[in-house]
């Protein structure tokens, strides 16, 4: 069978979908995937690693900002592979980063301390461009706000829920050197099975093309001329992802820490339950925007939620600081619902409806991967830094601190990013 008998059959293939079970397979395959891939990523955070200091540093600080590292080094080398990667090839690479991040963590727990730390570095390294292969394959659809909701869900519920099945190892005897690599084990069958579903998705209907512009792959020039064009609004926009990515990492990998700090050590649970309402709230504020046909009015109002958002983690913060807010569980789902609000944004709608409102050539993967290279760099910093703002059992004041002051500086950004984006002219097709 030649090659072009060979990719008609695959198309055939895909196309068999019935439409009106496409969303909710699109959905079911996105979601699925990528919480899966939080299985090979997550669960070691939720160990504490008492007692164990190398250099004046916590281990867990470590192997935090290893692991961390590699994911900002993935985000940087994905601008330029996930911008230009063929969509044929999205499903294959998949599968290969994930064996790889799970090799990263059988090496983990074979490599002796604290050398094993930089097999973390590797696990980094393998997840960092997982979203942006699974994103490829909803974006540019009248629907993708709706499936990308359902996407960002995945890492939303999953970062709590995956903790939760690292602690109930523990709980059963199991080291917390073995820990992740066991859960990764769990999580294979399932990942291989989602991976499958993302395969059968059709590209992009002509109807999807013509309200929200064709994808395409941007080589070097493209993306140079694409960001010089734009810069004025994109700088400000990125500013913000980054403090709002340092905060919200921060939040997510020292979980255990912050709820001992609040009272609730010792429950698994809690990283679930806390991460389910914070999950429901966003969905809906992000996934409703597919009834807004106007890319203009839709681009506005998600930054206009991305101010919401920075405003809500200013009250949460001074609100608990001054008294006001006393419960711990309700001063996290706080803190998340403000965090993920602007951060679910940028995934779901900002990018998305951006490059349908100018119809320049692009893809939502140069931006997201721009935006999460500078992100996850200014956290490495932040961890770095974290050991010289006091003791370790000073974690949630540090924290609620970061985030009044880092959630002044994002509502500011996102405001001048407003003022700038102001001037874009529509394409007339779409006014």
């Amino acid at each position: 069978m030649n090659q072009n008998s060979r990719s008609a059959e695959i198309q055939h293939v895909k196309m068999t979908i019935p439409a009106r079970w496409l969303p909710i397979w699109s959905v079911v395959a996105a979601f699925g995937t990528y919480f899966c891939m939080y299985a090979f990523r997550k669960p070691f955070t939720a160990a504490g690693y008492e007692g164990m200091n190398y250099g004046g540093l916590g281990f867990k600080t470590i192997l935090v900002t290893s692991q961390v590292f590699g994911y900002m080094l993935s985000k940087f080398i994905g601008v330029k592979v996930i911008s230009e990667l063929n969509p044929e090839h999205r499903s294959r690479a998949i599968i290969v980063l994930i064996l790889g991040a799970q090799l990263s963590l059988i090496l983990f727990a074979l490599t002796p301390l604290p050398y094993n730390a930089i097999m973390l570095f590797f696990n980094g390294l393998s997840l960092g461009m997982i979203f942006g292969l699974v994103l490829g394959f909803l974006e540019g659809r009248r629907n993708t706000e709706a499936l990308t909701a359902g996407l960002c869900a995945s890492f939303i519920l999953a970062d709590g829920m995956t903790k939760s099945v690292g602690g109930y190892f523990m709980k059963m005897g199991v080291d917390q050197i073995s820990m992740p690599a066991l859960a990764g084990f769990l999580f294979l069958g399932p990942m291989f099975f989602f991976v499958w579903m993302l395969s059968k998705i059709p590209a992009p209907s002509a109807e999807d093309q013509k309200a929200r512009n064709h994808r395409s792959s941007m080589n070097r020039n493209d993306r140079r001329q694409f960001f010089r064009k734009y810069a004025a609004g994109l700088i400000p926009l990125m500013v913000c992802y980054l403090l709002i990515t340092v905060m919200r990492s921060i939040r997510a990998d020292f979980a255990a820490e912050l709820w001992k700090d609040l009272g609730t050590s010792g429950q698994p649970a809690v990283f679930t339950r806390s991460e389910f309402y914070v999950t429901i709230c966003v969905m809906l504020a992000s996934g409703l925007s597919i009834f807004i046909h106007n890319n203009r009015i839709a681009f506005f109002l998600s930054l206009g939620n991305s101010i919401v958002g920075s405003m809500l983690i200013i009250i949460a913060a001074v609100g608990w600081n001054q008294g006001f807010i006393e419960d711990g569980f309700m001063l996290m789902v706080l803190l998340g619902l403000g965090l993920y609000l602007p951060y679910v944004s940028v995934h779901t709608t900002v990018f998305e409806r951006f490059l349908a409102m100018t119809r320049d050539k692009g893809n939502i993967g140069y931006l997201m991967y721009l935006a999460d290279a500078f992100g996850y760099l200014g956290y490495v910093a932040v961890m770095i830094c974290r050991n010289y703002f006091g003791a370790p059992d000073q974690l949630l004041n540090f924290f609620l601190l970061t985030c009044i002051v880092l959630g002044a500086i994002s509502m500011l950004c996102l405001a001048i990013s407003m003022i700038a984006f102001r001037k874009i002219k529509v394409a007339p097709d779409l006014v």
